[in-house]
């Protein structure tokens, strides 16, 4: 029996993004349409999320009104879709520190907060560097890095120092320093040890190309954004596989709008999309109304 349900919560979404912003290398493609989203998984006792997305006020808002993000919605909106509220998450995993992963933490509190502390403290670095550096924070409201101080405080922001194995039952945490950030991170559930895990991969994968090509011919194409290393992305990308016995549909990129042509899904009274990736034994399917079985990649 699976003790944990995943789903994937669009709370907005760009609806004209650059293809090459996702692929590295395709200048000249066109656009698509990018989601931005957070998952939820629950089970064992626990209601964690994946990223908290952004708060759309202040400089969230401006950098959110920047990259041309539309018809957001607040997670008590978004999380009620799949039965939850902001105040039952108890745990968060941040994969990265970009504004639209980790900009709305003051609407979760009562989670405890677990970042790579190269994230954190790199990031804090990178705040020193004169303007000609500004590039890299093109993606990053400061004011997050000054709520993740504020977490630290209250006692719940938990910086992690590379791998971490059972960080909660079944889930692993695995670090990918100099990639699409600093100090991303990736998040496996082990939903069965031998063949049912799954890897939530934060924006070190945006699409399905980045992991199985162009062609569907097996060979990694980085994202598009990144600050540290695409080497390291690619060598990441291949860490994930072999965590998943080699089988890119259990990796899970939340960018991806395509989800919804794999996984059972359907679209919310916001015009929002709600995937869901696994399904707990006893839990209650939110895309089809009362289904209780185990949803199946095609």
């Amino acid at each position: 029996m699976q003790p944990y349900s995943i789903w994937v919560l669009e709370y907005a979404y760009v609806p004209n993004y650059a293809v090459g912003g996702v692929i590295y290398g395709a200048h000249n493609e066109g656009t698509l349409k990018l989601p931005y989203c957070y998952a939820v998984i629950k089970g064992n006792g626990h209601t964690i999320m994946v990223d908290v997305g952004y708060n759309y006020k202040e400089y969230g808002k401006v950098l959110a009104e920047r990259f041309g993000v539309v018809n957001w919605r607040d997670p008590k909106t978004v999380l009620a879709e799949v039965g939850i509220t902001p105040e039952e998450v108890d745990t968060v995993f941040v994969t990265h520190a970009h504004f639209d992963h980790f900009g709305n933490v003051e609407d979760f509190p009562n989670a405890r907060f677990y970042i790579q502390e190269q994230e954190f403290t790199k990031w804090l670095w990178a705040l020193t560097l004169p303007k000609q550096f500004d590039w890299l924070q093109g993606a990053l409201d400061p004011g997050d890095i000054l709520r993740a101080t504020q977490l630290a405080t209250e006692g719940r922001l938990v910086l992690i120092d590379g791998d971490m194995q059972d960080v909660l039952p079944n889930i692993d945490l695995f670090a990918a320093p100099d990639t699409h950030t600093f100090g991303s991170q990736f998040i496996r559930v082990r939903n069965d040890e031998r063949d049912d895990s799954w890897i939530l991969a934060g924006d070190l994968v945006y699409v399905f190309e980045n992991v199985r090509g162009r062609d569907d011919d097996g060979k990694y194409i980085p994202v598009g954004l990144a600050s540290g290393s695409q080497v390291n992305l690619l060598l990441a990308t291949d860490r994930m596989m072999d965590l998943v016995g080699r089988d890119p549909k259990r990796i899970i990129p939340v960018h991806e709008e395509r989800l919804v042509d794999v996984f059972p899904s359907r679209i919310s009274s916001e015009g929002l999309h709600v995937v869901e990736i696994a399904l707990a034994g006893g839990e209650t399917s939110k895309v089809a109304v009362g289904s209780t079985s185990t949803p199946t990649i095609s």
